[in-house]
């Protein structure tokens, strides 16, 4: 399907925010306009991270990983990432360790 998994990161704490999916469409909108596309695959659309909440992600950097199917994108967060309203995604429930 030729999509990517993009991690979005806060580019000055390190602190991972969320994962969308970018494809080379996403990923040239995200390049050339300096804010992240992304690729809804449950609406099968794009959509700018933002553009309805107002919490926005200018992006500083974008990686791609050594095997060249993962993105990193290092962004300036503003506001909540995730859709919940909490900070990032990964705030909820912490799997314990056995």
């Amino acid at each position: 399907d030729g999509l990517l998994p993009a991690i979005a990161q806060q580019h000055d704490t390190g602190e991972v925010l969320m994962l969308g999916w970018m494809d080379d469409e996403a990923l040239h909108r995200t390049l050339t306009t300096g804010r992240c596309t992304y690729w809804s695959r449950s609406r099968r659309e794009y959509w700018v991270k933002g553009d309805t909440s107002g919490h926005a992600q200018a992006v500083k950097s974008v990686a791609l990983d050594c095997d060249g199917d993962t993105l990193l994108v290092k962004v300036d967060q503003t506001g909540a990432a995730c859709h919940t309203g909490d900070r990032t995604c990964f705030d909820a429930d912490v799997l314990p360790l056995s």
